[in-house]
């Protein structure tokens, strides 16, 4: 009987399926014992993270006497508020719509009061607006935010009082 020789293309083709064959096992090996380290040493690993966590928490340092004044003197009670034709506001447009910041002067004018002028503000993204007030006048900033209906009223930040032009609130009217 004949054998058909085999050609050296012949000869090399099923050393190379061999090869991808032990290749794709070799792979599934690796991800296997991978998955397996990660499984013994998930639960140690996260032990030692949830006690540095706890350290850093019971070193953390009591807040300073100034911080803690501060914060007591924005949660008291607003106390008596000047009457709004005393009071100066200077309106920022803080949402980047045309005229927007006019438009709300013309209401505080009708409201009684004093406008100290309009501007842009230092970026056109604000989500809501915000009532902003200088030391002494949170009643003042209490009432204005109640007045237009804004929930969100602190002390001024990121504005410098000489911003105001001569105003003790600032409005930033946002989206």
């Amino acid at each position: 009987m004949d054998a058909p020789l085999h050609t050296p293309h012949e000869l090399i083709r099923p050393w190379k399926r061999a090869t991808v064959i032990a290749s794709a096992i070799a792979a599934l090996e690796l991800a296997a014992l991978l998955a397996l380290a990660l499984l013994l040493l998930a639960k140690p690993i996260s032990h030692a993270i949830q006690h540095h966590a706890a350290g850093a928490v019971a070193k953390t340092p009591p807040a300073p006497k100034q911080l803690t004044k501060a914060i007591h003197r924005m949660n008291a009670p607003a106390g008596k508020a000047r009457p709004r034709g005393h009071v100066k506001i200077m309106v920022f447009n803080g949402n980047g719509l045309s005229g927007a910041a006019g438009s709300a002067a013309g209401r505080l004018q009708t409201l009684g009061y004093k406008i100290a002028g309009t501007a842009n503000a230092g970026h056109q993204n604000y989500a809501t607006s915000v009532v902003m007030y200088r030391n002494g006048f949170r009643a003042e900033g209490m009432r204005l935010a109640r007045d237009l209906g804004i929930s969100v009223v602190g002390p001024l930040d990121g504005i410098r009082a000489s911003a105001l032009g001569g105003g003790q609130l600032a409005v930033i009217v946002g989206g």
